[in-house]
């Protein structure tokens, strides 16, 4: 139980970075073109970015569980514990500010969060000539 339960925690603080980079990447995007910071155009932070969103974007609307969630709730219930009753991010919500969304309200959200993605890649779009290896 107790190893299903340090995995459930470890899957947890995975998605929380995961989180973390799609929130933070397009906040030090936005802030980088402002500033003139060049690795905010770096095409591999970028293209990553983007797919992250993407991921969750798709997710949302053809609603299915993000399987971080699926994964740690499986390990909470094998360790005896139970699991969420909606998305990870709905239950962390919830705690937080204890106001329980209908499911389209974060559908809507990702889908213009990843659209505000998309449009830092015409606003401040990744630099070319950093997709050719320097030999």
């Amino acid at each position: 139980a107790t190893m299903h339960q340090l995995l459930a925690d470890v899957i947890l603080v995975i998605h929380a970075l995961f989180v973390t980079f799609v929130v933070c990447g397009l906040v030090l995007t936005v802030i980088g073109a402002t500033q003139k910071w060049q690795w905010i155009r770096n095409p591999w932070f970028r293209v990553a970015h983007l797919i992250a969103i993407g991921i969750v974007v798709a997710q949302a609307w053809l609603g299915s569980s993000c399987p971080l969630t699926i994964w740690e709730n499986r390990a909470r219930q094998a360790g005896g514990g139970t699991g969420y009753t909606g998305s990870c991010i709905e239950y962390w919500l919830h705690q937080l500010i204890f106001y329980d969304f209908e499911p389209w309200v974060f559908t809507l959200a990702y889908t213009l969060f990843g659209m505000l993605v998309a449009l830092t890649w015409i606003l401040a779009p990744p630099t070319r000539t950093l997709w050719r290896r320097e030999g």
